[in-house]
Order: structure tokens, then C-alpha cells, then sequence
């Protein structure tokens, strides 16, 4: 079977804000040696990848109908 996506909402944003919307949900990439620091790598409104500290998110279960929605690109 294959590995869910995992996503996160972003409940601070501070020093980031035009980066990360409070309230958003955000896909987040595996980074092992970044959890083992306490950060996730987020894709975030630039639609790169950075890390963050992982204190400004909560986990979030998104069904697999929703995540579809995430992976397309907005028009």
C-alpha cells in the first residue's frame, strides 16, 4: 500500500507570515534529520519546500478523496 501524504495546520506563523497562513492546511515532506530537530519540511505558499519549526503546526488527518484537491495546482 502506498504511504499517505502527510498534513499539518498552521497555528503560528511568526517571523513567517508571508509565508505560512494561520489556519491553513499545508502537505509536509518526510525529514528525519529535520524531526529529530524539532522542525517539518513544508510546502508553503511559494510552493517550495522549507522547514519550519514543527511548534507552529498540529497534524492533521485529511481524507484521501481531500488530498487529491491538494496535489492539483490552482488555476
Amino acid at each position: 500500500m502506498a504511504k499517505r501524504n502527510r498534513y499539518v495546520l498552521c497555528i503560528k506563523n511568526r517571523g513567517y507570515s508571508a509565508a505560512l497562513e494561520l489556519r491553513k492546511v499545508y502537505r509536509i515532506l518526510p525529514d528525519p534529520v529535520a524531526e529529530e530537530r524539532d522542525l517539518v519540511r513544508v510546502i508553503d505558499e511559494s510552493g517550495e519546500d522549507y522547514l519550519y519549526p514543527a511548534r507552529f503546526f498540529v497534524q492533521v488527518e485529511v481524507p484521501l478523496e481531500a488530498t487529491k484537491l491538494f496535489s492539483r495546482k490552482s488555476a
